[in-house]
């Protein structure tokens, strides 16, 4: 997936002027966030989050030492681990494993580090076939390769309508338009693609060092056919997903379905531990872990570390105002919404990315969603700090700014400057108190929306004036 998040402002104007799309988001909020509001009371949140984040911080304070272990244990039950510096190599590595095997069609799992890799683009280009199965991931590709709109469920911005035009078009069928039938359809056309497919790609929610075992956790089913119908399978995932016990990974599971759909558990729970051994009944016949770095080693020991905790279970996204009114193709890469704008300027480089720190109110609800206790507005904050310094930001911008700051430690200035302020907003309101345009860098503001006059005072006159009254 091309990076392209420099296009966020534009995506964005666009995507709040589509009604349709308004509409469809709507899911996140009378779906995802009430079910997990509900899922959360069956536990004790915030000391389950407490001790995930312990366990995580464990992993990410000694990551040498658990992918070690992984990859001593992994290979121990016949696994051949690769790793990957950059996710172009990480492709190479897959389009390699495909190429040795002689394979013809791979069939995958939604993955994001996969549309971080832009693997079926590689597999394609190789003349191999390669088919998400998925349903979300499956309804995009079938539109023309449309990139997911969120990481649990890449189609929430469309409705059945739009998926059942393009089932009739796509299928020659006639157009269904009952989720059921629609579900029926959409397994008939993969079932041939199960049994003939030569390899399987999935993700990789966790990896467990002590055992060598890839965790996938999915709610369709579709995880298994990927991983016993084919002679090879492949998991790739990010090098921060180790966790070093089983013990670790039955927290991570306490809250990674809770966070993500609101379910006290997925449909669909594997624990990948070696190809098919001797007495096995089914299992692929090699299996390859791929651990791709991307960028992720350096964020160890700087400023945004936290960020590797993520089990990337989307709740910052459905409880973000921002996202959910422009969904997710507007961030214009892999990962939208508050852990996208941390995590895409940190991968592909904050140049790349300018507008991404400034897409929030820093309103702090992902901070309190979070099941790993990221301080994402925290995160965004030094973000839009390090864009300052390095002069990234329109210098008007940072003008403003440096007037703020300088105000800021010079109280009686501020406070000669701001009564003068609120007398001249108070004026511009008139009898309808309502101010339609500001002046200089307040402009922005009242582009979509009057801003309410101000009294004429200021909070330390009126505070004054309060106490004088009581006194």
């Amino acid at each position: 997936m091309q990076v392209q998040s420099m296009q966020f402002k534009v995506r964005a104007g666009q995507k709040l002027a589509d009604q349709r799309l308004q509409q469809n988001l709507t899911k996140l909020s009378t779906k995802f966030v009430s079910a997990r509001a509900s899922a959360m009371t069956e536990i004790d949140f915030s000391s389950t989050r407490a001790a995930l984040k312990e366990r995580r911080n464990r992993a990410l304070d000694n990551l040498d030492v658990w992918l070690e272990t992984f990859e001593r244990e992994a290979a121990r039950r016949g696994v051949t681990v690769l790793f990957a510096e950059t996710t172009q190599e990480a492709a190479r590595l897959v389009g390699d494993i495909a190429r040795q095997h002689d394979v013809k069609k791979v069939i995958k799992t939604k993955s994001m580090v996969t549309e971080e890799m832009r693997l079926n683009e590689v597999l394609g280009q190789m003349g191999v076939q390669s088919i998400e199965t998925d349903l979300g991931e499956y309804i995009l590709q079938i539109n023309d390769n449309e990139p997911p709109s969120h990481i649990i469920a890449p189609v929430v911005h469309k409705d059945k309508d739009e998926i059942a035009d393009l089932f009739a078009k796509t299928h020659g069928r006639p157009r269904l338009t009952e989720i059921p039938d629609m579900t029926r359809e959409a397994r008939e056309m993969l079932r041939p693609h199960f049994l003939s497919a030569d390899m399987g790609v999935t993700g990789g929610n966790f990896i467990v060092a002590e055992t060598g075992s890839v965790v996938v956790v999915t709610n369709e089913g579709n995880e298994g056919m990927c991983t016993v119908m084919p002679r090879v399978h492949v998991a790739v995932t990010g090098i921060e997903k180790v966790l070093p016990t089983l013990e670790d990974l039955a927290t991570a599971m306490r809250l990674l379905p809770r966070s993500a759909t609101g379910q006290t558990t997925s449909n669909y729970f594997s624990m990948l531990t070696g190809p098919r051994a001797a007495g096995d009944q089914d299992g692929p016949e090699h299996m390859y872990v791929v651990l791709v770095d991307g960028g992720r080693t350096g964020l160890i020991g700087g400023d945004f570390q936290e960020m590797l905790r993520c089990i990337r279970c989307g709740a910052c996204m459905n409880h973000c105002p921002v996202y959910q009114k422009v969904g997710g193709h507007a961030y214009g890469w892999v990962y939208p919404g508050p852990m996208g704008s941390v995590l895409t300027p940190s991968y592909v480089g904050i140049d790349k990315a300018l507008d991404l720190p400034q897409a929030a109110t820093l309103c702090g609800e992902c901070n309190s969603v979070c099941p790993v206790g990221i301080p994402l507005s925290d995160l965004l904050r030094k973000l839009r700090e390090k864009q300052t310094e390095r002069r990234l930001r329109p210098w008007k911008e940072r003008a403003g700014l440096a007037v703020w700051g300088w105000l800021a430690l010079h109280p009686d200035v501020y406070a000669l400057v701001t009564k003068l302020a609120v007398r001249v907003l108070e004026r511009m309101g008139g009898r309808k108190r309502s101010i339609a345009k500001l002046p200089l860098g307040g402009a922005g503001w009242t582009d979509t929306r009057d801003m309410p006059a101000p009294v004429g005072r200021t909070f330390r006159e009126l505070y004054a004036a309060q106490r004088s009254h009581i006194g």
